[in-house]
């Protein structure tokens, strides 16, 4: 028998929720966990999880049975009688529950209330399609459904004011059926059901409204407001937009799946009301706009972005937060944080009329008002900046040929803390992404209630060229407005930094700027993917239809952002937890090993470089190992193509150097898929062999490119179809294991890029290149070659030493078996690493000595031998006694300068690895106290939306507006309770974590 108190079960999470927090000994809340957990276990053993696939086995034996029980659905009862009179039933209703049959009169007058249900009719073999305007139905506009007793003869009222559709001879049919015959004097109704053709009579009272007033308080749009033939229900609107929202259907492709719906067999004898459908939908979109944002109830017109929502999370003085002015210590909580990007996928053509254009929301939205922006753009100089940087995209783009296109793509800034676009910030690009768009779009955004805000942070991929001369392109510029008071802060998104140079990382990377918390930069990227799926349906579009869709779209987006902005925040506080804890951890490690005056000497210069960053982005170079490195691979390829346009090198020879660089690229993705497949062995899982199957893929075309280059740069002597030797390379693979082995297992994978030895010079041989007059471009190999051993023995250098400082910190001081666990893990990814790149200095050296070297050259660059690879304690420890007599490997000072002759390379390795553990220490930390305040501010956005939406309810009560009144409460309610959702997710999340912290 069980002992110990008897607990009731719960039966649900919240009384499981409300148990935790009220119970107070842990000796219950174990007891209760044994029990609940036997209890699920116990469901479980009855109630078995079933996949997808199962459910379907347990569908294939009743195939039968539901294909037979769906053909009974096409024969009526055998009474075959009306449902609701008992009289003979000629008609079945598809639309109501269960198809019943009706007699004619029940059909008209069931269906008063429901005229968009399509109906069939027996015909005596089987039921045959109609429609509900052949038993008679008429829609009374009026008089609660009824006939207006003033009704006189208005069937004129809807002749002549929209063409009829031209249909030609050989589109009608032969046959004729009642789909076809619609009656005379009937409406085209589009619902989302269908295309319907219904007879319509509006009251014709002293005092009735006009027709389209009339129509449109029904719930129907017409489509012209005179005599009109065809109106839209609400219901087919919304139903449009959403799924132009959420599936990116176009008007043309929606329409065709309403006239399929309406006809199956003739669909294109229905109503063609395409470019109506297009038309009405953007002034729908432009009511529902108008009307989220109240301007229902306001009498002055919209202003700039106005029409857009902002996101609820970021700092909104006035609206979500207060700022008193005294916030100067703490002006780092209430940075705002921009990511800008652009998006080339959005383009647009010339439009056939532009003088002939309706603008409905000019600059009301997202999207840059056009006026001012064009008058910008033609004042604004045209300057392309040389990046030093590796070949930037948007650098790139900057002279990218407009060819048909009126705009070449979007551009915009959004909050790089949630991803919410921020208002009137998204412009059009011309000429690809250039300087002057980027700046517009900027400068708008920054002045987005941000009255008090004097901290931004910028995160964009080419920021470490963009930011250098902003405030001067700013000053100069008689459209672009920037508050001087507000400083910028440049930044770099994690993905993009890694695609510059080495110092971009510390001087740009998000991991480096204080008081920024944990941001990626690189949300806009996912932003694009929800826009581009209207793209393509808006590229062909007129200026105005085509940016009121991509503000409609990227108001959606925010508004599905703010509604999960609670599950958001929830996420990023538990990461946040878990982030100090482990960031703690491993900083704690290295800075009990630290000696005390070198930790103080750290701080103090961590200081300068945090203080300067602005003036001097090179300061943040504190963070980088500071080692004069020998000549990389990038330097001398630079070199090489200077010197190549400084003496108009013939065409052929104008991008050699980049062409044999980018061989030399293919060979060390060749080395590092030999290492894979060796490592996956013959065993490997399935996921593991699509992934060496994509690899090869990539780089297969990558071979295929280089190979049709090198008829260009090799001359007539050269044949692509010669057979070379097989590629024959050391790999220093795990140390243990048998190079000669790893070959054999390789050579296993016949016809295999990673096997394929491509046309560079050193394969060629010195002899054949000289028969192929290329033998000018040995020397430029040589000292490519060079560059990839200087950055090989770099790498392997770093790696050596980053596991050194794991096995004195990490590995010793693990104390846990999951403590070491992980270390162990840490290691073999470092030693997996050293091995990569020592198998590519191997293979780089082997090269050099194909290409006849110079005596200097063989006495700089010796051979590599697996010993030398060992951590020994001269790095390791160089301080530790017995380190007298021990010296290290020859690779360790080629071209390598310290900064002082008492200094190693483990001392210089630990200070910037304490440095950077305490930068991500201090991020977690900062993290957390900014998504506490984002917590609040969140809250608060609700609560003043819903105090706002309430004051409009007593403003339109005064006014005896009861629609009015009724919509400004039920927008104060639901923002109310997402005020009250997320202020008690909030405060769970809270509780949880800190019981289970103190536990």
């Amino acid at each position: 028998m069980p002992t110990g108190p008897c607990l009731t079960l719960p039966q649900n999470h919240q009384q499981f929720s409300l148990l935790r927090h009220h119970l107070l000994g842990k000796t219950f809340l174990t007891i209760l966990m044994s029990k609940t957990k036997a209890h699920l276990s116990l469901c479980n053993s009855q109630k078995p999880w079933q996949s997808q696939n199962d459910y379907l086995r347990q569908w294939l034996p009743r195939q039968e049975s539901y294909l037979h029980h769906l053909l009974d659905r096409e024969a009526p009862p055998e009474d075959r009688r009306c449902f609701i009179c008992d009289q003979d039933g000629v008609y079945k209703c598809q639309d109501c529950l269960g198809e019943p049959l009706y007699c004619t009169g029940c059909c008209r007058s069931h269906h008063c209330s429901n005229p968009f249900h399509w109906i069939s009719q027996w015909n005596g073999q089987f039921f045959e399609r109609s429609c509900l305007a052949h038993v008679g139905l008429i829609l009374h506009l009026g008089h609660d459904g009824k006939q207006c007793p003033a009704l006189t003869d208005r069937c004129n009222l809807f002749e002549e004011d929209e063409p009829e559709d031209q249909l030609e001879p050989e589109d009608l049919p032969f046959v004729s059926g009642p789909e076809f015959q619609p009656k005379e004097n009937t409406m085209v109704i589009v619902d989302k059901s269908g295309v319907h053709r219904l007879e319509v009579r509006c009251c014709d009272c002293p005092n009735a409204m006009s027709p389209d007033i009339q129509l449109f308080r029904h719930g129907f749009f017409p489509a012209s407001f005179n005599r009109p033939k065809t109106v839209f229900t609400f219901g087919v609107l919304n139903d449009f937009l959403l799924d132009n929202l959420e599936c990116g259907t176009s008007a043309m492709n929606y329409y065709s799946k309403l006239r399929r719906m309406t006809s199956s067999m003739f669909p294109h004898l229905v109503p063609d009301r395409y470019r109506e459908l297009m038309r009405v939908a953007r002034q729908w979109r432009q009511l529902k706009i108008m009307k989220w944002h109240g301007f229902g109830h306001r009498s002055d017109t919209p202003s700039t972005g106005e029409l857009a929502l902002f996101c609820p999370a970021c700092p909104q003085p006035g609206i979500n937060v207060l700022l008193s002015g005294d916030e100067s210590l703490d002006d780092w909580k209430f940075t705002r944080s921009f990511v800008m990007d652009g998006n080339f996928k959005a383009e647009h053509l010339h439009p056939i009329k532009p003088f002939d254009e309706v603008w409905l929301s000019d600059g009301l939205g997202f999207m840059v008002g056009k006026d001012r922006y064009k008058m910008h753009l033609e004042e604004a100089a045209d300057t392309v900046e040389k990046s030093s940087c590796n070949n930037h995209r948007a650098v790139n783009q900057a002279n990218a040929s407009r060819h048909k296109l009126e705009s070449t793509g979007i551009g915009g800034v959004a909050c790089a803390r949630h991803g919410c676009f921020v208002p009137h910030s998204m412009v059009d690009f011309q000429k690809g992404e250039r300087q002057m768009n980027m700046d517009y779009a900027l400068c708008e955004a920054s002045q987005h209630n941000m009255e008090g805000i004097t901290r931004a942070v910028t995160f964009y991929d080419i920021n470490c060229q963009y930011n250098k001369h902003l405030r001067v392109r700013v000053d100069q510029s008689r459209f672009l407005e920037m508050a001087p008071e507000l400083t910028i802060i440049p930044g770099i998104g994690l993905w993009h930094v890694h695609g510059h140079q080495d110092s971009c990382y510390v001087r740009y990377a998000s991991n480096f700027i204080e008081g920024i918390g944990r941001i990626d930069g690189e949300i806009m990227e996912t932003l694009w993917a929800r826009l581009n799926l209207i793209s393509p349906a808006a590229r062909g579009m007129s200026s105005p239809h085509r940016k009121e869709c991509l503000d409609y779209q990227m108001n959606d987006s925010n508004f599905c952002k703010m509604i999960r902005m609670k599950r958001t925040l929830c996420r990023k506080y538990k990461l946040a937890r878990n982030g100090i804890a482990e960031s703690g951890k491993a900083f704690d490690r290295l800075d009990e090993a630290a000696p005390a005056h070198s930790k103080m000497e750290w701080l103090a210069r961590e200081r300068i470089a945090q203080s300067s960053r602005l003036n001097d982005p090179a300061a943040m170079d504190e963070y980088e190992i500071n080692i004069k490195k020998a000549p990389s691979k990038k330097e001398i390829e630079l070199r090489l193509l200077e010197e190549s346009n400084a003496r108009n090198a013939a065409p052929s020879r104008r991008s050699v150097a980049t062409w044999i660089s980018t061989g030399l690229a293919i060979e060390e993705a060749q080395i590092a898929l030999l290492i894979e497949v060796r490592r996956a062995g013959r065993r490997c899982t399935e996921t593991q062999r699509l992934d060496i199957a994509r690899q090869r893929d990539r780089l297969q075309g990558q071979i295929d490119g280089f190979t049709r280059s090198a008829l260009t740069h090799l001359g007539e002597g050269f044949d692509a179809d010669d057979e070379p030797d097989d590629l024959n390379i050391d790999i220093l693979d795990d140390l243990d294991d048998d190079p000669a082995e790893f070959t054999e297992t390789s050579d296993t994978w016949t016809n295999s890029p990673e096997l394929t030895v491509i046309p560079l010079p050193s394969n060629l041989g010195v002899d054949r290149c000289r028969r192929c007059m290329a033998e000018d471009l040995i020397p430029l190999e040589m000292s490519l070659r060079e560059g990839q051993a200087n950055d090989a023995l770099h790498n392997l250098r770093i790696h050596l030493c980053n596991k050194a400082i794991l096995f004195r910190t990490t590995v010793r001081q693990a104390k846990s078996q999951a403590l070491k666990t992980r270390a162990w893990s840490q290691v073999t990814s470092v030693q997996q690493a050293v091995s990569l790149h020592a198998s590519i200095y191997t293979k780089t050296r082997k090269q050099m000595m194909k290409l006849e070297p110079g005596q200097e050259q063989l006495q700089k660059y010796k051979p590599l031998l697996r010993e030398q690879l060992k951590i020994s304690t001269a790095v390791g420890d160089p301080n530790a006694r017995g380190q007298r007599n021990e010296s290290l490997a020859w690779f360790w000072s080629v071209e390598v300068d310290l900064g002082g002759p008492d200094q190693s390379w483990n001392e210089e390795f630990y200070r910037v690895h304490w440095l950077r553990a305490k930068a991500l220490r201090d991020r977690w930390r900062e993290e957390l106290i900014l998504v506490k305040l984002e917590m609040d501010w969140t809250h608060n956005f609700f609560l003043w939306k819903a105090t706002q939406w309430g004051d409009r309810m007593q403003e339109s009560l005064d006014k005896r507006l009861p629609g009015h009144a009724c919509y400004s409460g039920r927008q104060s309610q639901m923002y109310s309770l997402l005020a009250q959702d997320a202020q008690a997710a909030f405060q769970d999340v809270q509780n949880v974590l800190i019981e289970a912290g103190d536990e």
